[in-house]
């Protein structure tokens, strides 16, 4: 016996300055998986075990998760070759799970930013979103999300920073931001 599918899969978009992308697109993700979707992240240029490849490891098989990258920021001007062979990684995975249409949800942590900065090929990107199966909802995160994909997106939000912990010293905590 199938499954159910969305009967019908969007592209939405979670960008801007603010805090609260990656854990938008988590609270999605752990909707899904409670309806009985199946569910595959991709996090590009993240490259330590976090609080949520944990909660993905104890909720697989309904979620995948598996992070590319290495400790520490990558630059995005000029990037080691190490962490372009990451994000092409990434990217090759992220498309074939796209393609295959296993998965109901796909995220793709992080994308936004490897985009703007040609790191990935835009367009290469668009035509995948584009040819996906119709049933296949995929949520891209990141700051600085490309004009064109903000146009292709069925939704897009924009977190902005309003009031921050860190601006009173309040460095990142296990579990909440990590």
């Amino acid at each position: 016996m199938s499954r159910k599918r969305l009967s019908r899969g969007l592209v939405q978009v979670y960008t801007g300055d603010g805090k609260g992308k990656t854990t938008c697109a988590l609270g999605l993700a752990l909707r899904a998986v409670g309806q009985g979707f199946k569910v595959y992240m991709v996090q590009f240029m993240k490259g330590r075990k976090t609080g949520e490849s944990l909660a993905a490891a104890r909720l697989s098989p309904d979620m995948t998760l598996r992070y590319f990258g290495r400790p520490g920021l990558v630059n995005l001007r000029a990037p080691d070759p190490e962490d372009l062979a990451r994000i092409k990684e990434a990217w090759d995975l992220a498309r074939q799970v796209i393609t295959a249409g296993e998965h109901d949800l796909v995220i793709l942590d992080e994308i936004n930013l490897a985009l703007t900065f040609n790191l990935i090929p835009l367009e290469e990107a668009l035509e995948a979103l584009r040819q996906r199966p119709p049933y296949v909802e995929v949520v891209l995160t990141g700051r600085q999300a490309p004009p064109e994909l903000v146009a292709l997106a069925d939704l897009v939000t924009e977190m902005r920073p309003v009031k921050h912990y860190y601006q009173a010293g309040v460095k990142s905590r296990r579990g909440i931001e990590w």
